[in-house]
């Protein structure tokens, strides 16, 4: 790009979308139509969307060093919020004001200056990592959007920013997760690593139409991921001293399958992982298959399930299984093929540790039945069985004692919830030669929850009690949680 070209070099496109899409806008000073100056690592999806807003142009190729040292040189000027690289998230302005800065326009290619939707969903993200959130939703509506936090376990209204505004919005969160933003008719994932106050923050991006109106309004949820493992500990999970000695005993097996059930978001995956890093990886070749990848554990061998390309949870375990593994821990059990294949790897000398969607521990032994496992197969190969939920804490700033326990009451720390933070509740249940019997002629469930309580398991609800007997939770949270 020669200087006469670059002084003719245009700031119509926002410094966040050239920057990202790598593109930079000329002028039409005699020329028939204005150039696009792209490179090779421009995504097609950016020259649409450019020709949507500003109509014919021509695309030129150059390197793209060249063209990205340009788009610096010509954005020099521009500084703030909207030339700062997004995987540094900073600061916590003050998110009513941030609103009152928002431009009126709705489409991010509308304003030459998009810094304050940047410096709002900045400040967003900033605000859901210090709260801990583990959700945000931006969901468009009639007259207004509004953006909510997921905060143990419940939504809780944010802001609400004009209607005009969600498209804007939706757009640079797609353009941070490298999404295409002129595709808006179909469902898109991607994923954005920021770091949020020095902490490793793994955001997985979820778009999804919406309505039927001709500018097709799109749903965006943010999954945030803390990629932090200083909290990967059974015991500071809430597992009593009883059951995790249980499960030391279960995960120091040489060969079988322990499963980790319950519904989605009850903190199985977690559970695993606090359960391999009790595992010496110097010792034991330790592999994983997951869908996503939430936690980096050192010395652990890590696979990402890509079912686009084939590589699916049956796929990757085939291979796993020809890398020596001493212990493999499958994210999720979702069909009968690779509910077989982990079957054979826990009989042919694997320990295999899984999640499972069941409601407690006895009918994760249904469900594998129901999935086509063979019941001797089933008996031979199941090591126990760990339901868990997890119920929301007492605000210690606001907790009120009564008759029958502590209740929640309210204040401006815990968001008037009367709660702050989570902890687990958990069913364990082993399987003895007696429980194997039982499994292997196919008996009731209700005969293997009989026999279990007669062992030993206490319910999901009975473990709840001594949270509510120490004062940290309500009656009435645990019988929410544990309610089926």
């Amino acid at each position: 790009m020669t200087e006469i070209e670059l002084a003719r070099a245009s700031r119509a496109i926002p410094y966040g979308f050239a920057r990202d899409m790598r593109v930079l806008l000329g002028t039409a000073e005699g020329d028939a139509l204005p150039p696009l100056w792209i490179c090779a690592a421009t995504p097609l999806a950016a020259l649409a969307e450019v020709q949507r807003k500003f109509g014919r142009i021509a695309p030129r190729v150059i390197e793209q060093p060249a063209l990205e040292r340009a788009i610096t040189r010509v954005y020099a000027n521009e500084g703030g919020a909207s030339a700062r690289v997004a995987g540094e998230v900073e600061g916590s302005l003050e998110l009513s004001q941030l609103m009152q800065d928002l431009p009126e326009l709705e489409d991010l290619l509308e304003t030459e200056d998009d810094a304050p939707v940047v410096r709002l969903i900045n400040a967003l993200l900033t605000e859901a990592a210090r709260e801990g959130a583990s959700d945000i939703h931006f969901e468009p509506f009639e007259t207004h959007s509004v953006v909510r936090f997921r905060i143990d376990g419940t939504l809780r209204d944010v802001i609400k920013p004009r209607r005009q505004l969600h498209a804007a919005l939706v757009s640079r969160i797609k353009i941070m997760a490298n999404l295409d933003i002129a595709e808006k008719r179909l469902p898109q994932d991607g994923r954005i690593g920021l770091k949020v106050a020095g902490r490793a923050i793994d955001v997985r991006v979820s778009t999804l139409p919406v309505g039927n109106s001709a500018s097709q309004p799109e749903r965006a949820v943010l999954r945030l991921l803390d990629k932090s493992t200083g909290r990967l500990d059974l015991t500071a999970l809430g597992m009593s001293d009883a059951t995790l000695a249980k499960i030391d005993n279960l995960i120091r097996q040489p060969h079988g399958i322990v499963l980790v059930t319950g519904p989605t978001g009850s903190g199985k995956t977690t559970t695993l992982y606090a359960a391999l890093a009790r595992l010496d990886a110097t010792t034991t070749n330790i592999l994983t298959v997951e869908d996503p990848i939430e936690y980096e554990l050192s010395g652990v061998g890590q696979t990402q399930v890509n079912t686009r390309i084939g590589m699916t949870f049956a796929a990757a375990l085939r291979a796993i299984l020809r890398q020596d593994p001493d212990v493999i821990m499958i994210g999720e059990i979702r069909d009968l093929e690779t509910a077989q294949i982990a079957v054979q790897a826990s009989l042919t000398g694997h320990l295999v540790l899984a999640t499972l969607h069941t409601n407690d521990a006895v009918s994760a032994v249904t469900r594998l039945s129901d999935m086509g496992i063979e019941p001797f197969l089933l008996s031979s190969s199941l090591l126990g069985t760990l339901a868990q939920r997890l119920v929301r804490k007492l605000c210690v700033h606001c907790k009120k004692a009564g008759p029958d326990g502590m209740h929640p009451v309210g204040c401006s720390i815990c968001g008037n919830t009367g709660y702050a933070g989570r902890t687990g509740i958990y069913e364990l249940m082993p399987v003895d030669e007696g429980m194997r019997t039982l499994i292997h002629d196919q008996a009731a469930e209700q005969d293997l929850r009989e026999a279990a309580r007669k062992a030993g398991m206490h319910s999901l609800r009975e473990d709840g009690e001594r949270w509510v007997a120490a004062g940290d939770t309500a009656l009435e949270e645990v019988v929410r949680v544990t309610r089926d």
